[in-house]
């Protein structure tokens, strides 16, 4: 039961990035794309600083005892969003979100097949590539 609640959880979240690409298309043509990717991580780091004083949090100092590495991943929210924000006007959020979806299965089957980044590992398999051949067939019929 535990599972599939928390795939309802992720499936919820996966909308709202879908939301969210609807919601940056539009907005970075008005204020620009920089501009509009500065707007979504000021209000959820907003957010966030609130919710960290109302439920509390571990001493912020162990954050920086962490392998710096760790740390990159920070790097990688901005790409995206600008992304986001570039693409979904030109192609919109269907094809956006699943060429999106398509890189994300692509280097998660990586991660998990070589279990890098800390990752557990999962060997690829035969039904693991088909679910990837058929999110590229949904993309090319997207297209």
């Amino acid at each position: 039961m535990q599972q599939i609640a928390t795939l309802l959880f992720v499936l919820c979240a996966g909308m709202g990035l879908s939301v969210e690409a609807g919601l940056l298309g539009p907005l970075g043509e008005q204020v620009g794309h920089l501009s509009a990717t500065l707007s979504i991580f000021l209000v959820g780091g907003l957010l966030l600083t609130l919710a960290m004083v109302f439920i509390g949090r571990p001493p912020l100092i162990t954050l920086f005892q962490q392998p710096r590495w760790l740390l990159t991943g920070g790097l990688l929210g901005p790409v995206y969003v600008v992304v986001l924000t570039l693409t979904t006007p030109l192609v919109g959020v269907g094809m956006t979100m699943v060429g999106i979806l398509c890189g994300q299965i692509g280097a998660s089957l990586i991660i998990d097949h070589f279990g890098l980044l800390g990752s557990e590992r999962r060997a690829i398999d035969g039904y693991r590539l088909l679910a990837l051949a058929l999110i590229f067939l949904a993309l090319w019929l997207i297209y």
